[in-house]
């Protein structure tokens, strides 16, 4: 595609690592700023050479701590990182309460390291709706490691998966009853299982809980060349972090060998961001001229002259048509 001057000299910046610059278009996707789409249609062509690992799980699992000391095994590997740190919203400004970012204040001064913060806005599965569009931005550019960190989810909010090469899944040491409960939610997400706080009375125990599930659900599993490993670690003393980035490494080289379940995931990704595309795209049109046309015909449908399916249909062609 044609790229005019202004995107082209941005698209050069960020491929050459100008942090900069990246900051700035972040701050442009969180607004929502319309005229930004080109921009992102650059970029994403211009992309994919940064590996993306997802770090998810309940609150409190300790998965910012986790996530900075992963950040000081790669330096030391020699390798560029980004994180985007998806942080709860404050119910007064709407701005990311900066928890994640303060926990990784170590590496501020590297500027072989970016962390950003993002708001989640109250979005259900763990991510806000920009976080799609700042992965493109970060990918543009020549970072080896892509953290994407979700803030606390729970069972159900899994979208990490579509946007993640590799997921990782944290867990605390819990009963047998709570890993029983969680397995067909979040728990069936985990490229890799992390059972963080390894000093707890219960997280050997934990450990084979999961190991246990893994097996029992394995026959489930598309992906047959991979078992998930389950990892202890003590996020604050770094134990068990080396041997969580070699797994990681293991992972990408195992999707690197098995390239038709790394095609399948990547599919399945592209159709998941562009549905989110197609959902912002209808909820801005709704928010402006063509919201207008559900006031005009909403008495209908109050009064049940008419009916919301037919209306969503009717809007749905009138908005198609002028495409």
């Amino acid at each position: 595609m044609d790229v005019n001057g202004e995107d082209g000299a941005v698209v050069g910046a960020l491929g050459s690592g100008d942090i900069r610059t990246c900051a700035r278009i972040i701050s442009r996707v969180e607004r929502g700023d319309p005229g930004i789409v080109s921009l992102l249609r650059a970029l994403y062509r211009a992309g994919g050479c940064s590996r993306v690992v997802g770090v998810t799980g309940p609150p409190g699992a300790g998965k910012s701590s986790l996530v900075s000391q992963l950040i000081r095994v790669w330096r030391k590997r020699g390798l560029n990182v980004a994180v985007l740190a998806v942080d709860p919203s404050s119910p007064f400004s709407g701005g990311a309460v900066l928890g994640d970012r303060l926990r990784m204040a170590e590496h501020s001064c590297d500027d072989r390291v970016f962390i950003r913060s993002m708001a989640s806005r109250g979005q259900l599965g763990g991510l806000t709706k920009a976080a799609g569009d700042a992965l493109t931005v970060l990918d543009a550019m020549p970072w080896d490691m892509v953290v994407v960190e979700t803030v606390g989810v729970g069972q159900n909010e899994t979208d990490i998966i579509r946007h993640a090469e590799v997921v990782v899944l944290v867990q605390t040491p819990m009963g047998g009853d709570d890993i029983q409960a969680a397995k067909a939610g979040i728990n069936e997400i985990g490229d890799i299982y992390v059972v963080n706080k390894g000093d707890h009375p219960e997280a050997n125990r934990t450990c084979r809980q999961l190991r246990d599930m893994i097996t029992l659900g394995q026959h489930l599993n598309p992906d047959s060349s991979w078992t998930p490993p389950v990892i202890k670690t003590q996020s604050l003393l770094g134990e068990g972090v080396e041997e969580l980035a070699d797994q990681i490494e293991c992972r990408f080289e195992n999707l690197r060998t098995n390239p038709e379940v790394a095609s399948r995931r990547a599919r399945e990704r592209v159709r998941h961001r562009t549905a989110e595309i197609i959902r912002d795209m209808l909820d801005r049109r709704l928010r402006s001229e063509d919201g207008q046309l559900v006031e005009t015909v909403i008495d209908s449908v109050v009064a049940r002259e008419s009916d919301p399916y037919a209306l969503a249909e009717s809007l749905l062609a009138t908005m198609t048509s002028r495409v």
